[in-house]
């Protein structure tokens, strides 16, 4: 998507070799008419499938699952927790996911009320670095006996494997903008 690349360039910042900060308008700040936008691109990239759910992780895959949801007709929402909420006293689906910004391990919990077996799932976050979190996510939705029906992410960096691991497993992903590598300073797309 070049109007993702030119935000990137423009308003995103190389850190070392295996980091974009793009906080000013994705994941710490909002630019929500852009992200409208980003929201239209996935529907028009999945138009041709039945979205019964959106099912992220929390808490920056919210804002980019939220504004995609009107493009297939609202349907729900879902984002998995990274911890366990003293709210959360019914059974749930759990998978371990680890994040490459923060360095962590979390088991990644969705009640079992909120995925069913006839739920055909599409799964959006808005990096894909190794894929940790949407492999854990499409765990969830097995747990569950769904279906996931693709893949989205607003940005993937292709160079870190897990777009190629995703699209092994046979999921159909979707990326709006994939950077190859960051050398010197500067981000260069695929």
């Amino acid at each position: 998507m070049k109007a993702l690349k030119e935000k990137i360039l423009t308003e995103g910042q190389a850190i070392g070799t295996g980091i974009v900060k793009v906080d000013g308008f994705l994941n710490h700040q909002i630019d929500v008419s852009f992200m409208d936008e980003l929201g239209k691109e996935f529907g028009r990239r999945f138009q041709d499938e039945r979205i019964d759910k959106i099912l992220t992780v929390e808490a920056s895959g919210i804002a980019i699952a939220c504004m995609t949801a009107p493009y297939f007709g609202y349907p729900p929402v879902v984002f998995a927790k990274k911890t366990a909420p003293n709210t959360m006293t019914e059974e749930f689906y759990g998978a371990e996911a680890r994040s490459f910004t923060k360095g962590t391990v979390s088991i990644i919990r969705v009640s079992k009320k909120y995925l069913k077996e006839s739920d055909r799932v599409l799964i959006l976050d808005d990096f894909l670095a190794h894929g940790e979190a949407s492999m854990a996510l499409t765990q969830l939705v097995k747990q569950a006996g769904g279906t996931v029906v693709g893949i989205g992410a607003v940005i993937e960096k292709g160079f870190q494997g897990g777009g190629q691991k995703l699209r092994e497993a046979g999921y159909r992903l979707e990326s709006l903008a994939i950077i190859e590598r960051i050398e010197n300073g500067i981000i260069q797309f695929a």
